[in-house]
């Protein structure tokens, strides 16, 4: 196989956990193909770059791999090879969201009658 589209690339490599996923990821401009935007049906080829964002995550990968089936994790991280600069920004990525507090981490939707007393009491 020379060529396959790249939705079911990134889902037999373990970016997605569904096909569907990956869909609306190409299609939503989270991919890049060689830095463009791509649609879900663009077929990938071996040394293809792609700039991949999944919600906090960002990989710059280079396609080493081809399969249109989704196999075991360790057979599809060989499909790929991180950049080293990606790598670096991942793990500093890591870094700081362990050792920082996001302020809203603890909301989860509307605050209860008994949150909002608490708000008033604090002024």
């Amino acid at each position: 196989m020379s060529c396959v589209r790249i939705d079911k690339w990134l889902w037999a490599a373990r970016f997605f956990k569904t096909r569907s996923l990956a869909t609306d990821a190409v299609g939503g401009g989270k991919i890049k193909l060689n830095g463009a935007p791509t649609k879900p049906a663009r077929e990938v080829k071996v040394g293809d770059r792609l700039d991949i964002s999944n919600s906090e995550t960002r990989w710059q990968v280079t396609i080493l791999g081809l399969s249109e089936k989704r196999g075991p994790a360790a057979e599809a991280r060989l499909l790929y090879e991180e950049t080293p600069e990606s790598i670096a920004a991942r793990e500093a990525e890591q870094m700081r969201r362990k050792f920082t507090h996001e302020p809203a981490a603890e909301i989860h939707g509307r605050p209860t009658k008994r949150d909002r007393r608490q708000m008033d009491r604090l002024g």
